[in-house]
């Protein structure tokens, strides 16, 4: 009798001892992660706001000045005056302002245009349509890939935290565009009608990867081809700087719908599938989480018997 007692205090303190282990540790994880988040919490990303007051600044000054003073379209008029006499430093000039332009959120319809005119005069309307297209593409590609980095750097870690790991069907979305972002962006660039600054932005915010965001650009190019063709068809700079003829408007426009339709049909298909497989995985996660917590809580009490 005095040896079944003695067995079964030593295994209760046993138990006990486990136990406090057990309250020991989780409460030491919880202080190491809260040690862990609190820092961040405290640090406030100086560096982020600046960038963005800036950036909004100059949007701000782009469209004040795109409703009232029109600086900047006049500015655009006088470059491209001078690249046609300056032709081969005005190449690399147009891509960089083309750069700027599509960082600082403005519309590049007027350079395209321009630049169709100003290269097709200078070489002819075959080369000039091929030259003003390439130097419109590489200035726009580079300028949107820069507006990319920066939607990510600024805002990518807020949108994660805030709404995607909190709303499963924002989840689903991210990792729709995670795993077939290059389908989707392809459709969306190929669609004259998506806003190619702000998508820019917009991409860098989702879960593409810059590889398939990269090759995505691809789909501009038949955009930049018309448009530079258009400018090179036209008598003069100011008439290539003109509203595109309304036929080929029109047609922009229901292509444009019809891309962006498939687009997001094919956004919200994969979308779906991921938001039922989050679904699932988190039900699955429950499950293993309360099999565990039985098989413990069974562990526990055969540990409690006597022998």
């Amino acid at each position: 009798m005095d040896e079944q007692t003695s067995n079964s205090s030593y295994q209760h303190s046993t138990i006990e001892e486990h136990s406090s282990y057990h309250r020991y540790s989780t409460a030491e994880n919880t202080n190491n992660n809260d040690d862990d988040t609190t820092p961040s919490k405290r640090k406030c990303p100086w560096g982020k706001i600046l960038v963005a007051t800036i950036l909004i600044g100059i949007v701000t000054f782009v469209i004040i000045d795109s409703l009232t003073t029109k600086y900047i379209s006049t500015g655009f008029q006088e470059f491209l005056t001078w690249i046609e006499s300056n032709l081969v430093a005005g190449v690399f000039a147009f891509m960089g302002v083309y750069f700027i332009a599509t960082v600082c959120f403005v519309p590049g319809s007027l350079l395209t245009l321009g630049s169709g005119f100003v290269f097709g005069s200078a070489v002819g309307v075959g080369y000039g349509v091929v030259l003003a297209s390439i130097a419109v593409f590489v200035g726009a590609s580079l300028g949107s890939i820069a507006a990319f980095l920066l939607g990510r750097y600024l805002m990518r870690d807020c949108v994660r935290r805030r709404l995607v790991k909190k709303y499963p069907v924002i989840e689903a979305i991210d990792e729709a565009l995670q795993n077939n972002g290059l389908k989707i962006f392809l459709l969306l660039r190929l669609s004259p009608i998506v806003p190619f600054n702000a998508i820019n932005y917009i991409a860098g915010v989702t879960g593409i990867s810059l590889k398939d965001y990269v090759i995505a650009l691809i789909g501009i190019l038949p955009g930049t081809i018309l448009y530079c063709f258009i400018g090179a068809s036209a008598g003069g700079l100011a008439e290539a700087e003109q509203e595109v003829p309304q036929p080929v408007t029109i047609t922009s426009i229901v292509v444009g719908l019809v891309l962006a339709f498939i687009a997001v049909f094919i956004a919200s298909r994969y979308a779906k599938k991921e938001f039922n497989k989050i679904i699932e995985q988190k039900e699955n996660s429950e499950a293993g989480e309360g099999g565990q917590h039985e098989e413990d809580d069974m562990i526990d009490v055969e540990e409690g018997l006597p022998v």
